[in-house]
């Protein structure tokens, strides 16, 4: 069989990747001044928490851009999910924020922690499944390459 030599390209492009890898580091970081914020009940964690999860929603609104164009260009499985998980946490980010964004008191509670949780997550898939695409058929190809030479390979007598 002739190895396919057509040049692959990534899902996400490189400013793609920079654009996600905020929410991937800005979400979690919501989700752990949360959870100080209840072991703590010192009202400014829930600022911090309001903070990052506006700068989180700028760039996962950016990324939700992104991750369109992505789907429309590729049309893969692998598109498909991410773009559905982009959006989710656009989805789920949005609503954190308008819960983060009431009374100061009860912004976080049992509601605005498992957001703060769903959001995290979404956020880790989201990377996890786009920065896994960058790479893979460079090392794909790379590998391909290493096991093919002009050399025959020794032949194996089963026993």
């Amino acid at each position: 069989m002739i190895p396919d030599r057509r040049p692959h390209r990534p899902m996400i492009g490189s400013f793609q990747a920079l654009l996600l890898a905020f929410p991937v580091a800005l979400f979690p970081a919501a989700l752990v001044t949360d959870i100080t914020y209840l072991n703590t009940a010192e009202i400014q964690w829930t600022n911090f928490s309001a903070w990052l999860l506006a700068a989180g929603e700028l760039f996962a609104g950016l990324l939700l851009i992104g991750a369109l164009v992505s789907l429309v260009r590729s049309r893969s499985g692998r598109a498909t999910l991410y773009f559905l998980l982009v959006l989710a946490l656009f989805v789920v980010g949005l609503i954190n924020s308008f819960h983060h964004s009431g009374d100061g008191w009860a912004s976080v509670g049992t509601f605005g922690l498992i957001l703060s949780i769903l959001g995290a997550l979404l956020a880790l898939a989201a990377g996890a499944i786009g920065y896994s695409s960058l790479g893979a058929a460079t090392r794909l190809r790379d590998a391909d390459l290493h096991d093919r030479t002009d050399r025959p390979r020794p032949v194996e007598i089963a026993r």
